[in-house]
């Protein structure tokens, strides 16, 4: 079976019949006007550049910015599909949250060995200052995405954890109105279940995490680096959505043990903060002295319980690639169960069998930093020339460490709206989980990013990737 037989094409069988879960839609499409499709298509790049849907590009020789591309073609997960993920999510959000716990706690994950404790404490990611903390209600991760695979018909990978700042849920929602406006026959006649509900329950979710100090309804805010932050539209978008102040560091103060913003009335105190920016900003009189974005003090106020920090300080340790690669251990651990969702296999460079297998191999693997994130400072060895491979090897001998590798996987793809009719593109998807004492709540779908080149498996924005409605199906 060569390559292109052994990707599974979500939508449509070998024989161009469509595959369950895009029955009723597949019937839709056939029957519609390409012409009237096309017009869609360009209609929605209107709407979402009329509403201001985009996001800054760094590392150029200009800071651009985008409009992020979008394709009317849906994303369509049965409602099996979809519950056996949720059953993964939760088990794997769940494991999260028990092993940040412990790490900054009695660290029992470490004492029994199933993780080296130099890959905790030698860890830019781990806070020191969060040791002994424990956060309202015991909670780090309350707002996760969590990145899946698909490579068959029942084979899903978590490809990454987002536990720090996951982005990306405001696409989720303005792709799902978007849809919804531009057709809204479909949503008639295929069952499709919700989105819309997100920001209420994200801030019904934030509001139960509220901190000892609160008394009377929780005033909860947005903290923005500012709008030259890539990710600004979002931050106002949520903030507007949920009915919460958006605030960035200079509108914020210590006052009486609690962080107060300012206001035309005066400075009025906040319970719960939902962070977009690192913990490296959070306090210049904690962590980065010439941070200004974060606020002074607001370490020693989370400390002492006078605010909720949503995620909490230090939950970047389960971002880190080197910490994905034994997940497997940390679900059973903390759960008594295996994991649910496979792992992609991975191999640790700072190990060096696993090193010399990669720098062999290079030219087959995908390799990552241990810190990275959307998309930067990766190799896709299949698609390297042999000098980035080489110029790869040299910075991989240097600091084995800093990096991971993955086999390259055969990613699902799922169609794409192009001037000459369908094209299969890889896709990969971010369901946004919510965690409080209320229970762990998982929008059904999530964002579904989509490499818009033939053949590319880079599906983020700030390469070129696009986005798709996400359907799950009601059953």
């Amino acid at each position: 079976m060569d390559k292109a037989e052994s990707i599974f094409d979500e939508m449509l069988l070998g024989d161009d019949n469509a595959r369950s879960p895009y029955g009723e839609y597949h019937d839709w499409f056939v029957a519609e006007d390409p012409t009237r499709l096309h017009h869609k298509s360009r209609e929605a790049e209107t709407f979402f550049r009329r509403t201001g849907i985009t996001f800054n590009v760094y590392g150029q020789e200009e800071a651009a910015e985008r409009l992020i591309p979008f394709d009317i073609v849906p994303r369509i997960i049965s409602g099996r599909e979809w519950a056996r993920l949720s059953r993964g999510i939760e088990q794997r959000v769940r494991a999260i949250n028990a092993f940040l716990y412990d790490i900054y706690h009695r660290q029992e994950i470490l004492r029994a060995g199933r993780v080296p404790a130099e890959l905790i404490a030698q860890n830019d990611a781990f806070l020191p200052k969060m040791i002994g903390v424990a956060p309202p209600a015991n909670i780090y991760t309350h707002i996760v995405g969590t990145d899946i695979v698909r490579t068959g018909e029942d084979q899903f990978y978590v490809l990454e954890d987002n536990a720090r700042t996951p982005s990306g849920v405001s696409y989720m929602l303005e792709n799902r109105e978007s849809m919804l406006q531009m057709f809204p026959e479909l949503f008639s006649r295929i069952r499709v279940q919700p989105v819309s509900d997100y920001p209420k329950n994200l801030r019904r979710s934030l509001a139960a995490c509220a901190p000892p100090a609160c008394s009377g309804k929780p005033v909860i805010a947005v903290l923005t680096p500012g709008i030259h932050n890539s990710a600004y539209f979002e931050h106002a978008f949520l903030a507007d959505q949920m009915g919460a102040e958006l605030v960035e560091g200079h509108d914020l103060r210590v006052i009486d043990g609690r962080i107060a913003m300012r206001t035309t009335r005066g400075y009025t105190p906040i319970d719960v903060i939902y962070r977009r920016i690192d913990d490296d900003f959070l306090d210049p009189l904690n962590f980065n002295p010439q941070s200004l974005l974060g606020v002074p003090g607001i370490m020693d106020v989370y400390r002492s319980g006078g605010i909720t920090i949503a995620n909490a300080p230090g939950t970047g340790i389960a971002d880190d690639k080197a910490i994905y690669s034994y997940m497997p251990d940390i679900v059973e651990f903390y759960t008594g169960e295996s994991a649910i969702l496979k792992n992609v296999p991975t191999w640790r460079c700072s190990d060096e069998d696993s090193l010399a297998y990669v720098l062999e191999h290079l030219h087959e693997l995908v390799v990552k930093e241990v810190h990275g994130s959307g998309g930067y400072g990766m190799l896709v060895g299949p698609a390297a020339s042999k000098r980035e491979i080489a110029a790869f090897r040299d910075k991989l001998k240097a600091k084995p460490g800093n990096y991971i590798a993955q086999p390259t996987l055969s990613l699902s793809t799922v169609p794409i709206l192009t001037k000459k009719g369908l094209a299969p593109r890889h896709v990969d998807l971010r369901p946004f989980v919510l965690v409080s004492p209320l229970g762990i709540n998982i929008t059904p779908g999530g964002l579904t990013r989509v490499a818009l080149k033939k053949g590319s498996l880079v599906v983020n924005s700030s390469q070129g990737g696009g986005t798709k409605d996400t359907w799950v199906l009601e059953e």
